[in-house]
């Protein structure tokens, strides 16, 4: 079965500029309740993933930083590149699965690696377990 039929829309996700300061991703994830983010570069391309332990580190190794001082620190050195390698859109889901072991998600993207969405493990768990295929 193809992912597609998997996919949460990049218009439903929530994502982050690649120029994005720290103070900007943490206001996003405290605003969506969430703790890591998609990052995006400026075509819409897939950059990473930034979880919000990656900004704790980058806070705690700065000791003269200040929380003034966040929104002027860009998020392009500590995003995480291949934390969540994407797939395809023309990608399997029996070959996603296999990567999924420790992630809640995957992201995806198309031929130009332009992102438009996710494949949630949860979401293909609920497909197994309906069908009772579940291999988790």
């Amino acid at each position: 079965m193809n992912v597609a039929f998997f996919i949460t829309p990049k218009k439903q996700v929530v994502y982050a500029k690649l120029t994005s300061t720290i103070r900007q991703i943490l206001e996003r994830m405290r605003y969506y309740n969430c703790m890591q983010i998609i990052v995006l570069d400026n075509k819409g391309e897939y950059a990473g993933v930034i979880s919000k332990d990656d900004l704790i580190a980058r806070i705690n190794t700065s000791p003269k930083l200040e929380f003034k001082d966040l929104n002027k620190i860009g998020i392009l050195d500590i995003v995480k590149y291949m934390i969540n390698k994407p797939v395809g859109i023309d990608c399997e889901i029996e070959d996603v699965e296999n990567s999924m072991n420790n992630k809640s998600f995957v992201p995806v993207v198309d031929d130009n690696n332009v992102f438009i969405g996710i494949i949630k493990k949860e979401d293909i768990l609920n497909y197994k377990n309906s069908y009772g295929q579940c291999s988790y």
